[in-house]
């Protein structure tokens, strides 16, 4: 899978052991990376029947393991995951508990304050989910209703705003992850549940009656995701992002997202049957780091 990201990484020249620093001096002296994965952000970073993490993400950041594996010249490199909520993500990598953050995490101006991020590998964009029975079509269907978002997230910052700033008089309860937050929905504590569309699918292709829900037909945001790192560290950044952009060059970003959004995935042997969109296919032909997210559109 990450034969080109290896070969294009090495090509500059693997780093001598006395020029490292930062991220790469760590992963150097323990041999080992650490992987921020999540449990529940289907087809992303999520458990499989036997509690194994897979999915997009973890894929893309394995094949940044091994091009880091190759230019540190390593004979073995121990590969950890660490598990990481919405809330706990940005603080692990900033304090160096996990090197790499690889689930569904927005790339947008202002976590670049705190964060870094890789090159894009997918674009979404903000949504509700809810129940047919509820008619629900747009924000002002939800005045004076009690909603759901997942904490820590991008959806919810934009939630609480526009809340504020239309009037709406909406009750937005935040929940730990958005397992809790489509559960909130289906017991009905909550009318909709505001979250990255291609997250609703997913929780929707595989509830127990995907028939009862409906997602929102109105984009609300523009979300670009990207493997997150560290902050101010240049040389880590450019092994990784080589890594990344060589995968995307070679094809293999557009084979894996195959696996993962076009054909059937564990554990329900669900195709979420999700064609490329335009603003991802932008952000391939030319790999952008960018969290702006007028740069997608």
């Amino acid at each position: 899978m990450v034969a080109a990201a290896v070969a294009l990484v090495s090509a500059s020249g693997a780093v001598s052991a006395q020029e490292l620093t930062g991220r790469l001096k760590k992963i150097k002296d323990t041999g080992v990376i650490t992987l921020g994965v999540r449990d529940a952000s289907i087809p992303f970073s999520y458990l499989d029947d036997s509690q194994k993490v897979i999915g997009y993400s973890i894929d893309i950041c394995h094949g940044i393991a091994d091009a880091v594996k190759a230019e540190l010249k390593l004979p073995k490199l121990e590969v950890k995951h660490n598990a990481v909520t919405s809330a706990t993500r940005i603080p692990l990598i900033a304090n160096g508990t996990v090197d790499l953050e690889c689930g569904s995490t927005t790339n947008n101006l202002e976590r670049q304050q705190q964060v870094s991020f890789a090159p894009t590998t997918f674009v979404t964009a903000t949504r509700f989910v809810a129940k047919k029975a509820g008619n629900f079509s747009d924000l002002p269907d939800f005045k004076g209703k009690t909603v759901v978002s997942t904490a820590g997230t991008t959806n919810i910052k934009w939630l609480t705003e526009i809340n504020a700033k239309e009037n709406l008089g909406m009750s937005i309860i935040p929940a730990k992850d958005h397992a809790e937050a489509f559960l909130m929905v289906d017991s009905g504590r909550a009318s909709a549940f505001f979250m990255d569309d291609i997250l609703l699918y997913g929780l929707v292709a595989n509830s127990k009656a995907p028939a009862d829900w409906v997602v929102g037909s109105k984009a609300y945001t523009v979300e670009p995701y990207a493997i997150m790192q560290p902050k101010g560290d240049a040389e880590f950044k450019k092994v990784t992002d080589a890594a990344v952009v060589a995968m995307i060059k070679s094809g293999q970003v557009e084979k894996l997202y195959a696996k993962w959004f076009q054909s059937t995935i564990p554990p329900r042997n669900i195709n979420l049957n999700v064609p490329v969109g335009d603003p991802l296919k932008k952000a391939l032909a030319n790999p952008t780091d960018s969290g702006d997210g007028k740069d997608y559109q």
